[in-house]
């Protein structure tokens, strides 16, 4: 019996994760505009998360991460857009991400929106930085990424359709976070068909 309860256990906990990721993967590619990320101009948005102490916390500093590493190469002009106020702490979340950029070895353009506290409010301070992109990426984990591209398509579809994905999800990455994510984006879907 207490085999058969630990083979219950275990096959639930990997039914979750396996959920987790196909939902994780499949935000990562929806949402998104026509433009191709060949070479042109572009804009990446990190978008913050409460922070409390003056330095960036973990879900900030991964943020920064998935937006460097989404950054083209090939891009002719890039710059790091980073979004947050004060929503926990005394310094604002976007000050606290472009002092991690840095400390990652970032030396290009960065503009900050200081002001925001919602994602919501994310997306519209960075709809005026953002405007000369030829493509657009929204940096967070896969769920909160596809909230933003949906947001941008709600207040600027002609700015969403520039829209191209990043590297925000990886097979495996941030296993703790991803059915937390999933569950709570299945919440506000389902909310939103009320």
């Amino acid at each position: 019996m207490r085999r058969l309860l630990a083979l219950l256990v275990v096959a639930l906990t990997a039914g979750v994760f396996a959920w987790a990721e196909y939902t994780d993967w499949r935000a990562s590619h929806r949402r998104l505009g026509t433009a191709v990320a060949a070479g042109g101009s572009e804009a990446v948005v990190v978008l913050g998360f409460r922070n409390r102490s003056g330095r960036a916390n973990a879900i900030n500093r991964y943020r920064v991460r998935v937006g460097l590493r989404s950054m083209n190469p090939e891009a002719s002009s890039s710059v790091l857009v980073l979004c947050g106020g004060t929503v926990a702490g005394d310094v604002p979340e976007a000050e606290l991400l472009a002092r991690y950029a840095r400390e990652r070895g970032h030396r290009g353009e960065i503009r900050l929106d200081t002001t925001s506290t919602t994602t919501w409010e994310n997306i519209r301070n960075a709809i005026p930085l953002i405007g000369d992109a030829e493509t657009i990426i929204i940096a967070s984990h896969s769920q909160h990424a596809e909230a933003g591209r949906e947001y941008l398509w709600t207040l600027r579809p002609d700015l969403a359709a520039r829209l191209v994905r990043g590297k925000d999800y990886r097979f495996g990455e941030i296993p703790l976070v991803k059915p937390i994510a999933a569950y709570r984006a299945a919440r506000h879907r389902a909310a939103q068909r009320r």
